[in-house]
């Protein structure tokens, strides 16, 4: 396929990943690491997926400033000015204005493919085929779009978008409402009602369609980034960063921006889409034997089923009597949680740094 030359994809690969501690930590998180074990980390897969669809020199990574070597060693063909340095985490609305904004002083008409750097994506062609049409869209409509993905259970762990079908627009549909992980009790209602879809945290946007939503709507941010203007892509550029960041708010892009505005619209979407946002979603996407899931390991299991066991580096494990469980192995630590306690792993992370004071993060 011919590549969008006009057009620039935006990485997102900040995050820390504490749900996949203790293989992620601070210093190297889950999009730096062959979560499953493919021979090629999340943010290599990201980077791969849009060399299908836009020339090289327009991938931009935007990432903590404590990354950029990283990015560097597992990206060796990009260049630094296309690593796009936060010096504190401030949220996905503080990447979307820094990309804009940079990417404005090289395109005023280019259109943006915005996606996090740590979600799998099994089924390629027709993730090209989805973001095609809504780049063609975006690119003819003041229109901010989202990936939506059809909902295959009532999943407590995502965000939901609520749309109106409209067949006149090649499947693009106006959204009605988001939702921020509902209670069981409400997925299950969204679900069979059929009017929605998991949030996939994956936008597709105009450079000036973005830079007027920021105004509109986080005008004292839109402010800090545009101040700047004429020293992106320059010298200059790391030390303006480094004043704004300690200047604006911390706010998500949906929070933000796309729940207030009227031109908000989703495709419905199916290419085998996983946020991998805790082991359960490692354990789901594996394949494993009929009882047990593993990587990395060679495994003795008497009595035991439906287990995640992981380990950085070969070895054999002998388990007894478990039953949905993770075990995950590392040089210097050891996780043992049930599989239905998945979401309290942030919350030991965050313990263990306190009483550690960050060893082991």
């Amino acid at each position: 396929m011919s590549k969008l030359n006009d057009t620039y994809a935006v990485i997102l690969a900040g995050g820390i990943g504490s749900r996949f501690w203790p293989v992620s930590r601070e210093t190297r998180p889950k999009q730096f690491v062959d979560i499953l074990g493919t021979g090629k980390t999340l943010i290599q897969d990201a980077y791969n997926r849009f060399l299908n669809l836009v020339p090289q020199e327009n991938i931009f990574i935007i990432t903590n400033q404590s990354y950029v070597d990283l990015v560097k060693d597992q990206l060796p063909l990009v260049a630094d000015n296309q690593i796009l340095g936060e010096p504190l985490g401030k949220n996905t609305a503080a990447c979307a204005a820094y990309a804009a904004n940079k990417i404005s002083e090289i395109s005023k008409n280019g259109v943006l493919i915005v996606a996090p750097s740590d979600h799998l994506i099994q089924d390629t062609n027709e993730f090209n085929n989805q973001i095609l049409i809504a780049h063609d869209f975006a690119k003819e409509n003041d229109a901010l779009v989202t990936l939506g993905i059809k909902p295959h259970r009532p999943d407590t762990g995502y965000g939901y978008i609520q749309y109106e079908p409209n067949e006149e627009l090649k499947g693009i549909n106006k959204v009605k409402t988001f939702t921020e992980k509902p209670p069981l009790e409400l997925a299950e209602k969204f679900l069979e009602s059929g009017e929605f879809l998991w949030n996939s945290g994956m936008f597709v946007w105009s450079v000036s369609t973005i830079l007027k939503a920021l105004n509109n709507f986080l005008p004292e941010l839109d402010l800090s980034f545009s101040e700047a203007k004429g020293v992106y892509n320059t010298p200059l550029e790391k030390q303006h960063i480094d004043r704004i960041y300690t200047n604006i708010p911390s706010v998500s892009i949906d929070n933000g921006i796309l729940e207030k505005a009227e031109n908000v619209y989703v495709l419905p979407s199916e290419f085998g889409w996983s946020d991998l946002g805790t082991w359960k979603s490692v354990h789901e996407n594996l394949q494993g034997d009929e009882l047990n899931t593993t990587l990395n390991v060679n495994l003795l299991a008497v009595d035991a089923a439906n287990n995640l066991i992981v380990s950085e580096k070969e070895k054999l494990v002998v388990i007894k009597g478990l039953d949905g469980y993770f075990v995950v192995d590392t040089k210097d630590a050891l996780l043992i949680c049930k599989k239905d306690q998945e979401q309290e792993v942030k919350k030991l992370v965050g313990d263990i740094r306190k009483r550690y004071n960050g060893k082991y993060n």
